[in-house]
C-alpha cells in the first residue's frame, strides 16, 4: 500500500512541472469619444452636421465652420462648404474677420488695466482724452449740407458708458439714424475697418467733436465706444493698441491666429467675404471698405470695435479663459471677482424684458432668457460679428459654441439660432 503523503507530494510535483503560465485577465474597453467623455451625445451632435449640410444645399451659405468645446476640450470641430467663390474647400483652421467679436477682447484689455488701479470705470473719459470735454447732444440736423445744431451735454461720458454702448456716440455707416451716417461721413470718421493711412487717435479725436445721439447713460446705442477705448488703452498702457493685445492677451493665450493685420504667411487662410447674387455666391466687392483690409493697405488703424480676424479655435480659447475664472494655461488675465462684475447687468432695463441684458463685454442671458429655451443657462454670455459670426459660452454647463461664416447682404441663413439650440440639446449628462 502506497503512503498517502508520498502520493500527495508526487501529485504536487507533477502539477508544478506541467502547469502553463496563467492567462492575463483582459477587460474589453468600450470605445468612447471625447464628446461622450464630456457628456455630449455623438448621435445628437450629428444633427449639427445635418444643419450645416442643409444650409449649403439650400444655398443659404457658401461655407461654415462650427466648433463646440466642453470642459475645456473640443468635442466638435468641422468645416463645410467653400472659402471663396472659386469653391476652394473651407478648412477648420480658416481665418475669419470677426468684426464686433473684437469688442469683448478690447473690453478685456480695459478691465486688465482697471485691475491695476489705474482708473475707475466711472471716470469721465475726458480725464484721459481731453477732446471729449464739452461734448454736445444733437438738437437738429440740416439735410442740405449735413451740418447740425447741438446743445451741451448735461452729463460726462464715462469709461463705463463706452463699455456698455450707453455713451450716446453713434456708429457712422452702420448707424440706425441716417443723420449720423451723414455727419460721420462728412467729418471723415473711420468706421469699423480700413486700408487707409489713419490712426485710431486721429479718428477718435474727430469723433469727439460730433454731437451725441442722447445724454450719456440714457439709452443703449450701439457705437464706436470700443474704438475710443482702443485709443484709451494706448494712453493708459503706453503701448500701441495692437502691441498691448499681443503681449497681454494673444501671446499668453497662444492665440497665434488672431491679428488686426495678418502676417503674409497666413494670407492663404483668410476666408473671402461673399454675397448672394442671382442665386450664386460671389466675392464681396469694395464698398466703404476693402474686403482685403486684413492683408493690405496702411495697416495702422486698430479698430477696438471691429478690426480683428481670428479662427474658431483661437476664439474658443479666449472664451475658455472666462469659463476658467480668468486663467488659461497658467496665465491669469482677470480675477474671478472682476469677471463676476463684468457679467452683471450694467444697463438696467434699457433692453426691456427681452431675456438678456448687457454687461461690460457681452450680452448675458437672464432667467427669462433661460426659460425661453435654446439660449443656455442663466449667465450664458454671447455676441456676434458684422460678417455673420456668432458665439456663446455657458459657465454652468461649461460649454462654448462658435459659428464662423463670412457673408454680407440678405440671406435666409438660420444657422445662428439653430446651432445654439442644437448644442444644448446634445448635452447628455
Amino acid at each position: 500500500m502506497r503512503n498517502p503523503l508520498f502520493m500527495l507530494l508526487l501529485f504536487v510535483l507533477t502539477a508544478c512541472s506541467t502547469t502553463q503560465p496563467a492567462p492575463v485577465a483582459t477587460t474589453r474597453v468600450q470605445s468612447s469619444s471625447v464628446a461622450e467623455n464630456n457628456g455630449m451625445s455623438e448621435e445628437r451632435l450629428a444633427r449639427i452636421d445635418a444643419m450645416c449640410e442643409k444650409a449649403l444645399k439650400d444655398n443659404d451659405l457658401p461655407g461654415i465652420v462650427a466648433l463646440i468645446q466642453r470642459n475645456g476640450e473640443v468635442v466638435y470641430h468641422k468645416a463645410f462648404g467653400y472659402a471663396d467663390a472659386s469653391k476652394t474647400a473651407l478648412k477648420k483652421d480658416a481665418i475669419f474677420r470677426i468684426a464686433s467679436q473684437t469688442k469683448a477682447i478690447t473690453s478685456t484689455a480695459v478691465m486688465m488695466l482697471w485691475e491695476q488701479g489705474l482708473f475707475r470705470l466711472d471716470d469721465p473719459i475726458e480725464n484721459y482724452i481731453p477732446a471729449f470735454k464739452n461734448v454736445t447732444v444733437l438738437d437738429s440736423f440740416i439735410e442740405s449740407d449735413s451740418s447740425f445744431i447741438a446743445s451741451p451735454a448735461k452729463k460726462k461720458i464715462t469709461i463705463r458708458h463706452l463699455l456698455t454702448h450707453t455713451s450716446g456716440l453713434g456708429y457712422g455707416v452702420i448707424d440706425g439714424d441716417p443723420r449720423f451716417k451723414k455727419m460721420y461721413a462728412k467729418t471723415g470718421i473711420t468706421d469699423l475697418f480700413t486700408t487707409k493711412n489713419i490712426s485710431i487717435e486721429a479718428s477718435v479725436k474727430k469723433l469727439a467733436a460730433l454731437p451725441l445721439h442722447h445724454e450719456p447713460g440714457e439709452k443703449f446705442t450701439y457705437s464706436e465706444g470700443l474704438d475710443v477705448l482702443g485709443y484709451f488703452i494706448e494712453i493708459i498702457s503706453g503701448q500701441h493698441f495692437d502691441d498691448y493685445l499681443r503681449e497681454h492677451i494673444f501671446d499668453p493665450l497662444d492665440m497665434d491666429d488672431t491679428w488686426f493685420y495678418l502676417p503674409e504667411s497666413k494670407y492663404n487662410r483668410l476666408v473671402n467675404i461673399q454675397k448672394k447674387e442671382n442665386d450664386s455666391w460671389v466675392n464681396f466687392p469694395t464698398t466703404f471698405y476693402d474686403p482685403d483690409y486684413p492683408k493690405k493697405g496702411a495697416k495702422r488703424f486698430f479698430s477696438g470695435g471691429a478690426g480683428l480676424s481670428s479662427t474658431a479655435t483661437d476664439y474658443a480659447t479666449f472664451l475658455q479663459m472666462y469659463l476658467n475664472g480668468g486663467t488659461y494655461n497658467g496665465h491669469r488675465l482677470l480675477s474671478r471677482t472682476t469677471i463676476q462684475s463684468m457679467m452683471g447687468n450694467q444697463i438696467g432695463d434699457l433692453w426691456g424684458d427681452t431675456g438678456k441684458y448687457y454687461g461690460l463685454a457681452f450680452g448675458v442671458v437672464d432667467d427669462k432668457g433661460q426659460a425661453q429655451g435654446g439660449n443656455g443657462s442663466i449667465g450664458t454670455f454671447d455676441w456676434g460679428g458684422y460678417f455673420n459670426t456668432q458665439y456663446f459660452a455657458d459657465p454652468k454647463e461649461q460649454v462654448i459654441g462658435i459659428l464662423m461664416k463670412q457673408t454680407q447682404g440678405p440671406t435666409t441663413d438660420d444657422t445662428g439660432w439653430q446651432f445654439r439650440q442644437l448644442v444644448f440639446q446634445a448635452i447628455a449628462d
